[in-house]
Formats: structure tokens, C-alpha cells, sequence
């Protein structure tokens, strides 16, 4: 049994979406999965991330509680140490790192 491919139109969106992302700034996977055109696919963003090209700042997008990801290359030791690099405050231990994603979630309709 074969697996659907990701529709690679929804890829190139979540692509050019998360590129957008400000210097200490964050988005979430859902938010990214709505802006892309499936508002259910926040799980599909995910497995996008995991396989992206690595130019791309990934370690900006976080779930919708702020919570790092586990499935980071490097893990969530190296998530955290890239957005503390962009002046982003990382709390908790390593199993439970979050931001307060309330404050820095960004919006491409935000100027």
C-alpha cells in the first residue's frame, strides 16, 4: 500500500510561508496549514518541516501552545538555541520548552 504524496502546491505554500517569518518572530503549524489552504493539515506542515529544505527557518514555526519540537534535526535543544539566538526567551526543561507564543506569533497581514 502506497501513501498519497503531499500535493507539492501545498508544500511550495507552506515553503514560501514559513520563509516569510520575521527574525524573532514566530508562527504555529496550523496557522501556517490555514494560510497554505488546509486548515486541517497542521500535522502535514509538520511532516513538510521534517523533510524541507534546510535554508528555510523552521525554527520559527512551533505548535499552537508555543512548545517546541521534538522532531527538530538536533532536537529541541538546537530549536531553542536558534530562536534564543533571535532574542526569543525559551522556558521550562528540555522536555517541555515553550515561548509565549501569544506575543510573538506573526501574521503575514501584519506590516
Amino acid at each position: 500500500m502506497h501513501s498519497k504524496p503531499i500535493d507539492s502546491l501545498f508544500s511550495e505554500r507552506v515553503y514560501w510561508i514559513v520563509s516569510q517569518i520575521p527574525y524573532g518572530r514566530v508562527m504555529t503549524y496550523g496557522q501556517i496549514a490555514a494560510i497554505a489552504g488546509n486548515a486541517r493539515a497542521a500535522r502535514i506542515v509538520g511532516g513538510i518541516a521534517h523533510y524541507g529544505p534546510e535554508e528555510i527557518p523552521w525554527h520559527r514555526v512551533v505548535n499552537k501552545k508555543g512548545g517546541l519540537a521534538a522532531g527538530y534535526p538536533g532536537g529541541r535543544e538546537i530549536h531553542k538555541q536558534l530562536l534564543e539566538e533571535e532574542g526569543v526567551v525559551v522556558k521550562g526543561d528540555e522536555d517541555s520548552y515553550v515561548i509565549a507564543v501569544d506575543t510573538l506569533l506573526w501574521s503575514p497581514n501584519e506590516k
